[in-house]
């Protein structure tokens, strides 16, 4: 038995592949283009893994989409490839429509014409999976309910935009084309493997460094923090018993404001990662420094994870202040990781 899994190089994507592997005995195939957020060294001690195949290669490519299929029969895709930086979806809106809605649609179209083919054992057993984002959703206010799967899509950002776009295709696809769809939206994830240009990987490798720590606007726009082990265990539950043609929020249960998930690591590394005493400052906090809020900066998600804990017995197992003292403590024992990103080791 084999899956296809695409962008399987990246964050959460790799995370995955080593949860499956550790809990499935299934060949994978991971299809990634490697873009800057694409780093192999994720991946580094699978090398001659015998259930791990990578190929690189781009998710818009339908030769190389439909020869993947023939060739490897996958009983499963899960669809992890998309642009996910809100700040580079401002910069450069393109990309992400390029990869998030027609690679989509092209992984999409490939998929069901492999799908018609499948003999009718093949076809009950097949699923096509899509890793999709709260931010769909829009933003919240303090006094709203977290998100269920039900609330209206409100996109604030070329990213969700693009990320909404291709939920509605995959919606599409089960709707109109009877291809055995399912979608998961998930909350901000932090963990190891995390590229240091989101706020939690980037505060610790700007702190070790010393330099300034970046938050936007007054930092207290709330996220809730899933920590990407739970998120990885989350998408193996509904690969297995999730229901064709249903949407599965996945959240973390932990509501913080930037500036507090800031603080929290300062204080974490203040005790594993002392500063010398003759230094210029005394603690990790004081390399805070509060930027201009980026624009249609959304004030708040919140994810309603009940139906999936209902449904398919699913809860996530860290608290934010487990999670994060995990994270750091990763992020302390991987220099080298740190400094092949930092100096583009990683893209050669």
């Amino acid at each position: 038995m084999t899956i296809l899994i695409t962008g399987g190089a990246g964050f959460i994507g790799s995370n995955f592949i080593q949860t499956y592997i550790k809990t499935i005995d299934e060949k994978i195939i991971n299809l990634d283009k490697l873009t800057y957020a694409g780093n192999l060294n994720n991946l580094v001690n699978l090398k001659g893994n015998k259930n791990h195949e990578f190929i690189r290669g781009d998710i818009s490519d339908s030769d190389l989409i439909i020869n993947l299929l023939d060739t490897f029969k996958p009983r499963a895709i899960i669809n992890f490839a998309a642009e996910s930086h809100v700040d580079r979806s401002i910069k450069d809106p393109k990309s992400f429509i390029t990869t998030n809605i027609f690679g989509t649609f092209n992984l999409l179209n490939c998929s069901m014409n492999y799908f018609e083919k499948l003999s009718i054992e093949e076809k009950e057993k097949f699923r096509f999976l899509h890793i999709s984002t709260d931010e769909v959703y829009g933003s919240l206010k303090p006094e709203d309910k977290p998100f269920k799967e039900s609330n209206q899509y409100k996109p604030n950002s070329p990213y969700s935009a693009s990320k909404a776009s291709s939920d509605h295709l995959v919606r599409s696809y089960f709707h109109t084309f009877k291809l055995p769809v399912l979608t998961t939206n998930c909350s901000n994830n932090y963990g190891p493997f995390q590229f240091p240009e989101k706020l939690i990987p980037l505060t610790i490798t700007n702190a070790l460094k010393f330099k300034k720590l970046p938050i936007y606007g007054n930092g207290l726009q709330i996220r809730d923090w899933l920590y990407v082990e739970d998120h990885c265990n989350a998408i193996i539950k509904v690969l297995i018993d999730g229901e064709i043609g249903e949407v599965y929020n996945i959240g973390g249960n932990n509501e913080k404001t930037n500036i507090v998930v800031v603080k929290e690591i300062c204080k974490i590394l203040d005790k594993l990662k002392p500063i010398s005493s003759d230094s210029k400052i005394k603690n990790y906090s004081d390399l805070i420094e509060f930027i201009d809020d980026r624009p249609g900066h959304d004030k708040r998600y919140a994810i309603d994870s009940n139906k999936i804990k209902k449904t398919l017995n699913w809860s996530p197992k860290e608290t934010f202040e487990t999670g994060i003292l995990k994270t750091v403590k990763w992020y302390l024992n991987n220099p080298e990781w740190i400094e092949n990103i930092i100096n583009g080791d990683y893209l050669k």
